[in-house]
Order: C-alpha cells, then sequence, then structure tokens
C-alpha cells in the first residue's frame, strides 16, 4: 500500500508564513517572489505543508503508483536557498534555464541562493509558462 501524501494545503496564509521568515534578507525575497509568481501565474497562493507556497493544483500518479496532488508551480524561501518548484516538469523550457543566472538543480527543483544572482524577468518566464502548460495552454 502507498504512503499516504504528507503534504497538503493549509489554512495558512502565504503572506503569514514569509512574515515569519527569520532572516531579513531571505524574508524580503521571499516577498519578491510571492508577489513575482502571483502576478505570473494570475493565481492565490496556497501554503502547502509547513514550508511550501503552491500556486494551482494538479493530480500526479508516480511510477510507483503513489499518486496525489501538487501544485503547479511553487516556491519555498529556505535558509540555504530559495526553492523552485514545477519550473522543470516541461522539457521545452529547459533553454530558459540557460538565461536565468546562477543557480542549482536538485531532482525536480531549481535552487536559488540570491535574487541578486538571476534575471527576474526570465524567472517570471519559467514561472507564467510552466504554470500555462501544466493548465495545457501553450504558451
Amino acid at each position: 500500500m502507498a504512503d499516504a501524501q504528507k503534504t497538503l494545503p493549509t489554512e495558512v496564509a502565504p503572506a503569514d508564513f514569509i512574515a515569519q521568515v527569520p532572516e531579513d534578507k531571505r524574508r524580503e525575497q521571499g516577498e519578491r517572489v510571492l508577489a513575482l509568481m502571483s502576478d505570473a501565474t494570475g493565481d492565490v497562493p496556497v501554503m502547502w505543508g509547513p514550508s511550501m507556497i503552491g500556486y494551482g493544483s494538479q493530480h500526479y500518479r508516480g511510477r510507483s503508483g503513489r499518486e496525489g496532488d501538487w501544485p503547479k508551480v511553487g516556491f519555498s524561501p529556505r535558509k540555504a536557498a530559495i526553492t523552485f518548484y514545477g519550473l522543470l516538469d516541461h522539457e521545452e523550457l529547459r533553454p530558459l534555464l540557460g538565461k536565468l543566472g546562477k543557480h542549482t538543480l536538485g531532482k525536480g527543483c531549481i535552487y536559488v541562493k540570491k535574487l541578486e544572482d538571476i534575471d527576474e524577468t526570465v524567472l517570471r518566464e519559467l514561472v507564467s509558462r510552466a504554470y500555462g502548460l501544466a493548465n495545457g495552454i501553450f504558451a
């Protein structure tokens, strides 16, 4: 039997979560990303679990048979880096990564240590197009 999904939407307001980020610089960057992603998606942000802010929801089924719901795109202003989710899900967006600026990749995430290291216009395009592709809109 597959494990129950642990990361689910909560009632916590994303702005309240970001307001509690202890480091001033990371909190300010979290506020900027919240505004950028809200604008780029046109959607209302929702907390997923204790530390991820997501936009939209989609059902997935993994190769293992595990399934659940997950944000179409999202981020978390973590201490070590801002982590972006859902921006690597569409192969046609990969060329934009070369224009993004200084970042590292995880299994399904993009990590950015400082917003100053990336081109926010490219980030906005990645977010907008990834969200559109997840909605079946080919931007």
